[in-house]
C-alpha cells in the first residue's frame, strides 16, 4: 500500500529532511572553504569532514525510504552562506544549524509516533542520539573559538590536540544509499 505524502506526514518530513541534510552538507563546504581561504587548515578539514557526515545522513534517509518502498525525491538545496568576518561566525552558524536540525529530527520522531510507525520511531532514535553529539561538539568548538578571541591559531591548536566531534565509525548507524563516504 503506498504511503501518504500529505504535508506534515512522516514520509513528507523525511523528504524535507533529505533537503535539510544536503543543505547542511553544502553549508559546511562553504564554511570549510572560508577557513581554507584564511589558512586555517584544521578548521577547514573539520568542516569538510562535517560536510561528508551530513551528506551521509541524507543518504541514510534515502536508503531507509528505499527500504520501506516509499517514493524518494532528491531535492535541491537552500542557499548557503560563505562570507564571514571572523572565525567564530561560521561556528556560530554551524551551532545554530545543528540546533535547527535537532528540532527537525524531533519533529520527525513525533510524526512517526503520531502515525503509529514504530519502525520510523526506531529509525529516528539514531538521529536523535547523533544530534546530541553534534550540538555538544559544536558548543565546545564555539567555546574554544570565543576564548581564542583574535588569536585564530588557538582554535587550530585545540583541533590538533582534541578530537572535536569525531565519533569515529558508528556500527549502529543506518546504512547510507550507495555506501557512506
Amino acid at each position: 500500500m503506498p504511503r501518504t505524502t500529505k504535508p506534515g506526514s512522516f514520509v513528507q518530513l523525511l523528504t524535507e529532511q533529505v533537503r535539510h541534510e544536503f543543505t547542511a552538507s553544502q553549508q559546511y563546504v562553504a564554511i570549510a572553504v572560508w577557513y581554507d581561504a584564511h589558512d586555517l587548515p584544521r578548521l577547514a578539514a573539520h568542516f569538510y569532514a562535517q560536510s561528508v557526515e551530513e551528506r551521509n545522513h541524507a543518504m541514510m534517509i534515502v536508503q531507509y525510504m528505499l527500504d520501506r518502498d516509499w517514493p524518494v525525491q532528491v531535492p535541491g538545496i537552500d542557499d548557503v552562506r560563505g562570507d564571514f568576518a571572523k572565525p567564530v561566525e561560521p561556528i556560530e552558524l554551524a551551532l545554530a544549524q545543528e540546533k535547527a536540525v535537532t528540532g527537525q529530527i524531533e519533529a520527525l520522531f513525533r510524526a512517526a509516533r503520531s502515525e503509529g510507525d514504530v519502525l520510523g520511531e526506531q529509525f529516528m532514535l539514531w538521529f536523535l542520539k547523533e544530534q546530541v553529539e553534534e550540538v555538544a561538539a559544536m558548543n565546545t568548538l564555539l567555546t574554544i573559538a570565543q576564548r581564542a578571541g583574535t588569536d585564530w591559531f588557538q582554535i587550530e591548536d585545540h583541533l590538533a590536540r582534541e578530537a572535536v566531534g569525531d565519533g569515529g565509525d558508528d556500527s549502529s548507524a543506518p546504512a547510507a544509499a550507495g555506501g557512506a563516504l
